[in-house]
């Protein structure tokens, strides 16, 4: 079953409501990659720079300046590894704790009044959507991009 206009409009609305929540970001705010990483080692604990880059789609080469940056500026610290000397393991800081912390605060407070403005009806949909959003974010779907339909994973 073919679901490109729900799924046209979806990323349109997602993309629209992340543009306004990274402008409701405070001036010299993280990047979104740093807050990217950040989040991953918040919610998933020391990790190594591979586990950061598997979780977050990315290749390790391409996030080693933003473990360097964040490094620099004492959001992470690297220390080697406890089963394998080889690799280091990435872990935040107490001042990367308060940046998140910073950070979600301003955006959730802009969130908390654009809610306001709803009904408890369209609130409770947001809510459950956003459940239904996580999972979408880790559907692992093989894509025929030439159809625009999924392949024998998204059936």
């Amino acid at each position: 079953m073919n679901h490109l206009p729900e799924a046209a409009r979806l990323r349109h609305a997602i993309v629209r409501l992340n543009r306004r929540l990274r402008h409701e970001r405070g001036t010299g705010a993280l990047s979104p990659t740093q807050l990217s990483v950040l989040g991953h080692l918040h919610r998933n604990g020391p990790s190594t720079p591979g586990e950061v880059a598997t979780a977050e789609r990315q290749r390790p080469q391409s996030l080693t300046r933003v473990f360097a940056e964040l490094e620099a500026e004492g959001l992470i610290l690297r220390s080697p590894s406890t089963t394998d000397r080889r690799q280091s393991v990435l872990s935040l800081t107490e001042e990367a704790r308060r940046a998140l912390v910073r950070d979600m605060a301003e955006r959730d407070a802009w969130l908390s009044g654009a809610l306001a403005s709803l009904s408890p009806t369209e609130r409770g949909v947001l809510e459950l959507a956003a459940g239904v959003m996580e999972r979408l974010a880790d559907a692992d779907v093989d894509v025929d991009v030439d159809q625009g339909a999924a392949g024998e994973g998204g059936r």
